[in-house]
């Protein structure tokens, strides 16, 4: 009988036990289930606003600062430049990956780029992707990085064009390309060059992390450019060959923003226009200036359209003039493309302002400047920032700012004082 008891005595002792230890592993469980998951927040969700800075890979302008192969090299001077961007308050870099149809990253489409190794096609040490690195540690310190590439241009001269990699698409397709000037450009009126462009895109959308993608303000060079066959080949409907480029660029734009946001609905495609739409005398609808250079005229890019219908998640126009500027004040230009913007408020592009720091560093000494000391960009500053159709500002470029004194002050009295 006693046996029996504490045979019993040990089985329920036993059962407390696992009863116990199952009650304690279930806390455990649970609390492990419910440890909240610790997200990434980026500086610009908590600024509230785009303050980014446009990095330049084209003639070694800030990245690389000259070329080389050297991953090391490489890595310290991407830490150097996105250390920089942060103490100085910006939360977006806009990194050239694409200066003249290559890459500085590992593309099946386009060679490696020049400016980056010094020889087209030939790749950095180490298996080194730069893009890859910038995304990776701009997102480790909450910086939005975002693809920057130039869309027609293959090379700025003949000394570039006669060492292009073999695997250049001009290389490959020579009738895509036109010569204008000392330039040679990707002919936009071909559906083939189109869709190497989105291609180019999508390859980098499907291997990257990046935040988006940006075009600069180059599309057309020029009014004379040779295109004169693709007029009379794909044209008829159009009345004069300007509307025939601009639509051109338009079936680019369209093109890109479709297969972007099909891609990823959240990635934000921009582009930054040359500042001056047209001037009200070229165009009745056009800002209170009187340049004769304009995006719409000269360079065949319709912004105001793609703002309109939507075709891009921002606008931002390089308004790189000053205050009472002659021929195109900035105030103008702002108010301009406010008006721009607030009209298709419905589609919900954001206006970035493109700011010109790099007139401060050339106003150098001269106290008449407008520029000098940070004046102006000061007072630039100031005004997109009590305008309420105005997201933010891109400045250019991180090599001039990083380097000067009251670049840098500015900035620290705007980003960092808030």
């Amino acid at each position: 009988m006693r046996r029996l008891e504490r045979i019993l005595t040990e089985i329920a002792v036993s059962l407390v036990f696992i009863i116990a230890a199952m009650l304690l592993f279930g806390v455990y469980e649970k609390k492990t289930e419910e440890k909240p998951v610790k997200e990434t927040v980026t500086k610009r969700e908590k600024n509230q606003e785009m303050r980014g800075v446009w990095v330049a890979s084209v003639e070694n302008l800030d990245y690389p600062a000259a070329p080389t192969a050297s991953a090391k090299e490489l890595r310290a001077q991407a830490d150097a430049v996105l250390e920089g961007a942060d103490k100085n308050g910006f939360n977006a870099v806009f990194l050239q990956v694409r200066p003249c149809s290559d890459a500085l990253y590992s593309s099946e489409i386009y060679p490696w780029s020049r400016y980056l190794t010094g020889q087209q096609g030939t790749a950095p040490d180490s298996d080194f992707d730069p893009l890859a690195y910038w995304v990776k540690e701009a997102h480790k310190r909450g910086i939005e990085l975002h693809a920057w590439i130039n869309p027609y241009r293959i090379a700025k001269g003949q000394e570039e064009w006669e060492k292009l990699a073999a695997d250049s698409p001009a290389r490959q397709h020579p009738d895509w390309v036109v010569q204008y000037g000392e330039g040679y450009y990707f002919n936009p009126a071909l559906p083939e060059v189109r869709k190497l462009v989105m291609d180019g895109v999508m390859e980098i959308i499907e291997n990257y992390k990046v935040d988006g993608i940006h075009l600069d303000d180059y599309f057309y060079p020029g009014a004379d450019f040779n295109d004169g066959d693709s007029y009379a080949s794909y044209g008829a409907e159009f009345s004069d060959i300007g509307e025939f480029r601009r639509n051109n660029v338009n079936l680019l734009v369209k093109g890109l923003d479709e297969a972007i946001h099909r891609a990823d609905p959240k990635l934000e495609f921009g582009i930054s226009p040359s500042g001056i739409w047209a001037s009200s005398t070229m165009h009745p609808e056009g800002s209170a200036t009187t340049s004769g250079f304009s995006s719409y005229f000269s360079l065949y890019a319709d912004s105001r359209t793609w703002v309109r219908e939507g075709w891009v998640d921002y606008i931002a126009p390089q308004l790189y003039w000053e205050i009472g500027h002659e021929k195109a004040d900035f105030s103008a230009l702002l108010d301009w493309w406010s008006g721009v913007a607030l009209e298709a408020k419905e589609k919900e592009v954001s206006l970035y302002v493109g700011l010109a720091d790099y007139k401060t560093v050339e106003a150098g000494e001269d106290g008449n400047n407008p520029w000098y000391g940070g004046g102006e960009l000061q007072r630039q500053m100031e005004a997109c920032s009590a305008n309420e159709a105005v997201g933010g500002t891109i400045h250019f470029r991180y090599g001039l700012i990083e380097n000067c004194p009251a670049i840098k002050q500015v900035l620290e009295e705007t980003y960092l004082a808030k």
